[in-house]
């Protein structure tokens, strides 16, 4: 089985969104037995809050339900039980490091596995959902296509 951990700063906007369509995409194409797909936050402020509401709105629109979700922050055990973690920009890298050492080079940005790598704007400073969203959809597409050919 093929373990994802999805990380940003609070676990309630970015990875959570990236963790439902990276779930969407799998299933999609057959593929949910073999996966075991999470989200996670670096920061503490958010533990155990929901979704960020338009967030929520864009995975509803697609048919996701997510109201079951809250946010949680990594430990140094989802490194040992997690092969890929992925984060959504360079400071989220950096937290995550302070979380437990990248000894295994498992850590990349989301964005870094697509032709253009950066970071993806956090929406809760930007408010620009859609782009946030049309982000992390090329994200998780460009992950999914490199663990396949993996």
């Amino acid at each position: 089985m093929i373990k994802i951990l999805f990380v940003c700063h609070g676990n309630i906007c970015r990875s959570p969104m990236a963790e439902f369509l990276m779930k969407q995409l799998v299933n999609e194409k057959g593929l949910e037995d073999e996966f075991y797909i999470e989200s996670a936050a670096t920061s503490r402020e958010e533990i155990g809050s929901g979704v960020y509401p338009p967030v929520k709105r864009i995975l509803e629109s697609r048919g996701i339900d997510c109201s079951s979700k809250r946010a949680r922050q990594m430990t140094c055990a989802d490194y040992d039980n997690f092969d890929y973690i992925v984060c959504m920009d360079s400071y989220n890298l950096l937290n995550m490091e302070r979380i437990a050492a990248d000894t295994d080079k498992k850590y990349r940005r989301l964005l870094d596995y697509t032709d253009t790598p950066h970071d993806v704007a956090d929406p809760w400073y930007t408010g620009d959902f859609a782009t946030t969203e049309k982000e992390v959809q090329l994200g998780c597409e460009a992950l999914l296509r490199h663990i396949i050919n993996e």
